[in-house]
């Protein structure tokens, strides 16, 4: 059995790791949105891991690109915890499926069709980043849920009115998490479920571009990535690929141990 004094610093350990996952997702906002404060920027780095750069999978590591497309890896912005890589795989994906596939019903049909565009996605993005499918959403690093995504209403500070913004087709956003000590993220994405069919493949395309860590936007029209849905039927283009891959070869504190002792 644990002692007093021991179950103490175990709480006290388990409250400090949620605080700095909190910082980390504040921090990360800032630095994405904000000249963030460099004395708060440096005290926290001081507490997660030490960058460095993971082994590229083979199917990435053996893309080449002759002659050379380009690339917006300009465009990209990390997060305070670095450059969003997965560092296991296969990546594990969790995606909304219906109760019954099988049901005749034209609500299940269309999420059947929702269900054919996620798993086109996912399979045309397998060709450089192996994936696979898994049933328990706790195990997954990338979860595709079949929902509208929120509105993120603000108020403007200058004239005090609210401000409602369109309603999205689809967006991704990034979650840390500890485990065994390590610093990782978990991608989650929603994608509306009344899209027709090219338009339900060309926003999961797309956000699934950013869920494997194209965090930013291509200003050229012919690429997955870019920043605004002008043709649905873009495929994955090289500059994709050649982004992704110099993503992946970046140093990153992502999949590494934390510096904590006890």
């Amino acid at each position: 059995m644990l002692t007093r004094k021991k179950k103490i610093i175990k709480k006290n350990h388990q409250v400090y790791l949620k605080l700095l996952l909190n910082l980390l997702v504040i921090a990360s906002f800032i630095v994405l949105t904000i000249t963030p404060s460099s004395s708060v920027q440096d005290d926290l780095e001081k507490l997660l891991p030490i960058p460095a750069k993971h082994q590229l999978p083979n199917s990435l590591n053996q893309w080449q690109d002759k002659p050379y497309s380009g690339d917006y890896f300009a465009e990209i912005k990390p997060s305070l915890g670095g450059y969003l890589v997965l560092s296991e795989f296969p990546i594990k994906v969790y995606f909304d499926r219906p109760l019954d596939p099988k049901d005749n019903s034209s609500s299940t049909h269309r999420f059947n069709q929702w269900v054919e565009a996620i798993e086109q996605s996912i399979y045309e993005w397998n060709n450089y980043l192996p994936m696979v499918e898994v049933s328990q959403v706790e195990l997954a690093d990338i979860i595709i849920q079949r929902t509208t995504p929120p509105l993120d209403s603000k108020i403007d500070p200058e004239t005090g009115i609210l401000q409602i913004p369109r309603a999205r087709t689809a967006q991704t956003r990034y979650e840390f998490y500890l485990k065994n000590n390590h610093l990782f993220h978990k991608m989650i994405i929603q994608i509306r479920p009344n899209l027709g069919e090219l338009a339900t493949l060309s926003a999961a395309r797309h956000e699934l571009g950013h869920g494997l860590g194209i965090w930013g936007h291509s200003p050229q029209e012919n690429d997955a990535l870019y920043f605004s849905q002008v043709n649905p039927s873009i495929p994955i283009s090289a500059r994709d690929i050649n982004t992704l891959k110099k993503i992946y070869e970046q140093p990153t504190r992502l999949g590494w141990p934390l510096p904590l002792q006890e």
